[in-house]
């Protein structure tokens, strides 16, 4: 069955689709007689210098269209979907799957378990391997689509099968032969459930992937050791306890111990741990320095770090002095202590006063909440009946990316109106101090 027309949301400005008199609403139904199935295809496809493109308008009319552009001249189109055929789900069952860790009656969105290889190459999102037909193992090998973003968690076959409730998951130290074989990379993720892959299980796992990390292309590059997350909502049957301080503690100490051997033996930190291991321990995070390049940052390793660092030098532009503003920033409380050097130098500048409200997830029921996971709920009863001033300052990273809907589905115009006050999401540091002295 052929995908469906890649269906066009934007037309860059001064680019050939712009000159051409492409539409938001026009679709493409092949490249050069091939239909593609996603954006990696899309954009392979346009990588030559003579194009015939078959594309349906709006109206529903089919065109042939013939362009002539140097090879790595892109088209200046943007589609609603990276992916132009069906998504690859899931087919694991793990009971730290967030997704299953949702109440019911939410916007179907929320419940797809996405495990697409293409979606890793593309954006950084992690896939467990299991799904894959020959097929798409060959386009992998064939398009070199790398470096990929896998969940391992364990590499002892029993363990990893038991995590992802899979008889495939035991494959995983073939697919990293296969990787290495093909000359091919990941980036590793592991998450950490307290009782099944920590402790021994967690040391093994580690020096496993460490064994894939030589040569000129290390088939693994990086590991991100990541704590499970539970909900009040997950499967009251499943045999996941949370993350403790102590048992974050012990992890910090067990991984720090192998990250200074593998500063020796690879020459490399290798494996990383997420900042919410240190948060939850109330511990100091590791200085900036300790993240070489921030391989998995995305992961959230390095990210407090990479933002405090981006904030100092985004701030030598505030001014001495604004017209008097005041506004309400609201985080996470797993970030109220690392973001308070932020904090203080904003309210330096004359005229300005930032508040900030650290609030944890009712709505999630968790005490210490990462800010990505606060809920408008949340928000709502977090600051009702608070002096807000000028507006809320909302990490937009709270939002779905291109949305304005919070993980409960409450709008962001929704809570503003309940607050009565405007919300102003920012993303990233530009943003935050953009909005503070405009």
């Amino acid at each position: 069955m052929p995908p469906n027309p890649a269906k066009i949301t934007k037309i860059l400005p001064n680019t050939i689709a712009a000159e051409m008199g492409f539409e938001p609403g026009d679709a493409i139904v092949s490249i050069n007689g091939t239909p593609p199935r996603d954006l990696i295809d899309y954009q392979f496809l346009c990588a030559d210098e003579l194009l015939e493109l078959e594309v349906v308008d709006k109206t529903g009319k089919t065109h042939h269209i013939e362009i002539e552009k140097d090879y790595d001249e892109g088209l200046g189109l943007e589609f609603d979907t990276a992916l132009f055929d069906s998504l690859i789900q899931c087919n694991n069952h793990c009971p730290f799957c967030f997704i299953d860790q949702q109440p019911p009656g939410k916007r179907q969105s929320l419940y797809l378990k996405d495990d697409d290889y293409r979606l890793s190459f593309l954006y950084g999102s992690y896939l467990t391997l299991t799904n894959l037909s020959q097929k798409e193992w060959a386009r992998i090998e064939q398009m070199r689509l790398s470096p990929l973003y896998v969940s391992v968690h364990a590499t002892e076959p029993e363990i990893r099968t038991r995590l992802l409730k899979n008889p495939r998951a035991g494959e995983i130290l073939q697919h990293l032969k296969w990787f290495q074989k093909k000359r091919l990379q990941i980036h590793a993720q592991v998450v950490v459930c307290p009782g099944i892959n920590d402790g021994i299980h967690l040391e093994k796992t580690l020096q496993d992937l460490a064994a894939f990390h030589k040569g000129e292309i290390p088939a693994v590059a990086s590991v991100a050791v990541v704590p499970v997350g539970l909900t009040k909502f997950r499967p009251s049957q499943d045999e996941l306890i949370p993350v403790t301080p102590e048992k974050a503690a012990e992890v910090i100490e067990q991984v720090r111990s192998l990250q200074a051997k593998f500063r020796t033996s690879l020459k490399s930190t290798f494996a990383w741990l997420a900042d919410e291991w240190f948060l939850i321990a109330g511990e100091e995070l590791p200085p900036e320095s300790h993240y070489e390049n921030y391989p998995q940052i995305d992961n959230g390793v390095g990210s407090i770090r990479s933002f405090l660092k981006q904030f100092q030098m985004a701030a030598q532009k505030l001014p001495d002095r604004v017209t008097p503003r005041k506004f309400t920033w609201v985080v996470g409380n797993a970030v109220e202590k690392a973001f308070q050097p932020i904090l203080q130098r904003l309210n330096q500048v004359e005229g300005l006063e930032v508040n900030m409200i650290a609030l944890c997830s009712n709505y999630w029921g968790q005490s210490i909440t990462v800010t990505g996971l606060l809920t408008g709920q949340d928000l709502f009863f977090g600051l009702q009946q608070k002096s807000l001033g000028n507006g809320v300052l909302l990490p937009a990273m709270m939002l779905k990316h291109g949305d304005t809907c919070f993980l409960d589905d409450m709008t962001v115009a929704e809570l503003g109106w309940k607050l009565s006050t405007p919300i102003l999401p920012v993303r990233g540091v530009e943003e935050l101090i953009e909005t503070c002295i405009k």
